[in-house]
């Protein structure tokens, strides 16, 4: 019968695999190294390297003046309306933001170089079905502001 060969190797370490790494990395890295160095220099030069180590050095400080400043109800109502708001441009579609972004400034141009419309031309213009349906959005809106103005006296 056939008797096993022992095979006795000697242990790897592990950190002279990484420690090879690390030599080799200046030569293999060298770009991403120099602009790294490059931040890292203008960040030094701006304070901001001093700036994040007395906020590390003084991070409890630091945090409690934070959770005071936000612990006030008019910090609380904002976080509240920023996370609404937030919620809200989520549901509006990019398509009709950006025609609303281009039309109001150019809207607001012509405003200022045009003379005003006569009160027939207004209201021609109001009797359009784009116009109408931009009236019937608005009234929507002003209508859905009322009710939570309304539900607000009561308060």
């Amino acid at each position: 019968m056939a008797e096993p060969i022992e095979m006795n190797l000697p242990p790897r370490d592990p950190r002279e695999a990484l420690f090879r790494r690390l030599e080799n990395a200046p030569q293999e890295h060298a770009e991403a190294l120099l602009a790294a160095y490059d931040v890292l220099q203008k960040l030094h030069d701006r304070g901001v390297l001093e700036l994040l180590r007395g906020g590390l050095g003084s991070g409890d400080k630091v945090l409690q003046i934070l959770v005071d400043a936000t612990n006030t109800p008019e910090a609380i109502r904002g976080i509240r309306n920023l996370i609404l708001l937030a919620k809200m441009a989520d549901s509006i579609q990019p398509e009709l933001l950006e025609g609303l972004a281009k039309a109001v400034p150019e809207s607001l141009e012509l405003a200022k170089t045009r003379k005003p419309l006569r009160l027939l031309q207004l209201v021609r213009k109001l009797r359009g079905q784009d116009a109408r349906r931009a009236l019937t959005a608005m009234t929507q809106v002003l209508e859905a502001v009322g009710k939570g103005l309304k539900s607000g006296d009561s308060h």
